[in-house]
């Protein structure tokens, strides 16, 4: 006697959908990763000699609207660790600024010893660029933000 229809029958069948229970929690360990490995860009100090001065006050502008100009004793200077010219000044900051809103501000960080001349011509740079928020760092400033730190 031949068994037409055995009683034997599989207990789970293949679905056709694709399991979406583990999708959450693999979107989640992906954003996890990506916030773990990014490394944030910082503007690396240079060696200068900070500026005296009486008086300062704080800059109440979030960090990504602060712009630093380096500005070494040769008269080379660097934004964004990237050495420019003073002719190059006004074209890459003008597009910035006006990019911003004009909410960008210009944070000179200049040697105590660079020449009257080199400070003057970056300003007229600046200026030419339609900026008009710039402040000095001092060594005043550097001392106050390391004691907030």
């Amino acid at each position: 006697m031949a068994i037409k229809q055995g009683g034997f029958s599989r207990k789970s069948k293949t679905s056709d959908e694709i399991p979406s229970s583990s999708l959450a929690d693999i979107a989640f360990l992906l954003l996890i990763f990506f916030m773990v490995t990014t490394v944030f860009r910082t503007d690396s100090e240079r060696d200068i000699i900070w500026p005296q001065a009486e008086a300062t006050e704080k800059i109440d502008e979030k960090k990504k609207n602060i712009l630093n100009i380096w500005v070494e004793r040769n008269g080379s200077i660097f934004m964004n660790d990237q050495p420019y010219t003073i002719e190059q000044v006004s074209e890459v900051v003008g597009p910035l600024y006006a990019q911003s809103d004009r909410r960008l501000v210009i944070s000179i960080r200049g040697d105590r010893e660079v020449p009257y001349m080199t400070m003057d011509q970056l300003q007229k740079e600046l200026v030419s660029a339609g900026v008009v928020r710039v402040v000095f760092a001092t060594e005043l400033e550097q001392r106050m933000t390391r004691q907030r730190r």
